[in-house]
């Protein structure tokens, strides 16, 4: 602009409304004020009639705004509440299959066998009525348990005190003991009920080649061959 155009300009104020409703005065300086430049120089040798012009034409519509003396500016911050978040979810451990099927393999170990579901049979024909082989026969079925003394399980030597205790007669506990209590008697005259010793077992003869004994682990007291290559048949009483 030239020097008249600026002085001119001067003797306005211009106001510009922002988009946000802050209302801003621009206040020239007057040209009185102004100090000439090598930059005025300049702009003098250009044409900015048409230029000037149109601005002069801008600043004479524009309307004058000003803001109160008393205007006072706020800014508000909308309230917000903090909201806590629910606990996570408790944390369930969970143990591989693997880990689970040895647990319950150890539980079945551990836990003595149950009786078998039917106990009992009835004695062999070859036991020719007695009373010693029978209740042997009527404890066919009972899990071997390993010092088991009682229906609830046997081990050998159990088994055999017990069932002579049943018949009223008293015998050692272990195998050898049994052994020892009785007399050794030919095979070819055994009697069902006397007892067939072989080392670290003992059963109770049954007659003909049959004996009633409680066999191993994972077995249940049973009739059955006498498989001993040369067993001692002792008699007691």
């Amino acid at each position: 602009m030239t020097q008249a155009a600026l002085a001119a300009t001067g003797r306005r104020t211009g106001a510009v409304v922002a988009t946000s409703g802050l209302a801003v005065s621009l206040l020239a300086v007057p040209a009185s004020a102004a100090t000439p430049s090598e930059n005025d120089a300049r702009l003098t040798a250009v044409d900015l009639a048409p230029l000037t012009a149109a601005a002069r034409a801008v600043v004479d519509a524009a309307p004058v705004a000003a803001s109160p003396a008393g205007a006072i500016w706020t800014f508000e911050n909308p309230a917000t509440a903090a909201v806590t978040p629910p606990p996570p979810p408790p944390v369930v451990e969970e143990r591989p299959a693997r880990q689970e099927a040895a647990s319950r393999s150890n539980a079945r170990a551990e836990a003595p066998p149950a009786p078998a579901a039917s106990i009992g049979a009835p004695p062999p024909a070859s036991a020719n009525g007695s009373v010693v082989v029978e209740l042997a026969s009527g404890l066919v079925g009972v899990p071997y348990v390993y010092g088991g003394t009682t229906p609830s399980g046997f081990d050998c030597s159990g088994f055999t005190s017990y069932v002579y205790a049943q018949a009223g007669i008293t015998i050692p506990r272990t195998s050898t003991a049994q052994r020892d209590a009785g007399t050794v008697v030919p095979r070819d005259q055994a009697q069902p009920g006397d007892l067939i010793w072989s080392p670290g077992h003992i059963a109770i003869y049954a007659g003909g080649n049959l004996q009633v004994d409680a066999p191993v682990p994972g077995k249940s007291v049973q009739i059955r061959e006498i498989w001993q290559s040369d067993p001692l048949f002792i008699r007691i009483g």
